[in-house]
């Protein structure tokens, strides 16, 4: 019985040498020494990815922020949690005074919606730049904008609208300002402007 036992595990290594799995790692671990490969590395998480210096963007661009408005009501203009900084719904206020007070198309054109909503952006940039200590380049990706618009019932072009951050996002920051959205039309937003626009983004 002893010397039968001693056979099966015999056979059993010999099987599991021999098995496809084993063969094809052996095989791949002799090409690669007799090449002078080496395993590839795994994707290292945590790189930076807005590596350049934001403001001299904003200056070569000729992008002014306004000041970080404070909040309206019962509310912080951003939190930060983990790495993650969501920022308040941002409207197109410009240092203390109220833009774009009405709807969209009766009172403002789509050409100056997306202005508006541009300034909602610049409104988002500083309230980042607060949150981040003054350096822009703590941010990693712009993830996600959620733009309402204050417009009339039969008026389609709400993402057209919300381009104007969009876009500002993508121009300041390159590809780490590219992001998800929602654009979403409304009967009426807070002190009656013409749009909102909330953020939020990954820092590093």
């Amino acid at each position: 019985m002893r010397l039968f036992a001693v056979v099966l595990l015999t056979l059993a290594a010999t099987t599991e040498a021999f098995t496809p799995s084993t063969m094809l790692r052996a095989t791949s671990s002799r090409l690669m020494a007799s090449s002078g490969l080496r395993p590839a590395r795994k994707a290292v998480s945590g790189l930076r990815m807005v590596s350049f210096d934001v403001e001299e963007v904003l200056k070569e661009k000729g992008i002014v922020l306004p000041n970080a408005a404070p909040p309206a009501a019962n509310y912080v203009p951003y939190v930060i949690t983990g790495k993650y900084l969501f920022i308040a719904g941002q409207i197109p206020m410009v240092n203390g005074e109220l833009k774009f007070v009405g709807k969209v198309p009766t009172t403002y054109s789509l050409e100056e919606a997306y202005q508006c909503a541009r300034t909602c952006g610049l409104n988002i940039l500083s309230q980042a730049k607060a949150a981040c200590g003054g350096d822009l380049k703590k941010i990693k990706k712009i993830v996600k904008l959620v733009g309402f618009v204050s417009c009339e019932p039969d008026f389609y072009d709400q993402p057209k609208v919300i381009n104007g951050a969009s876009d500002l996002m993508a121009e300041v920051f390159g590809e780490a300002g590219r992001h998800a959205r929602s654009a979403v039309g409304v009967n009426v937003l807070p002190l009656n402007v013409a749009t909102e626009v909330e953020a939020i983004i990954e820092l590093e």
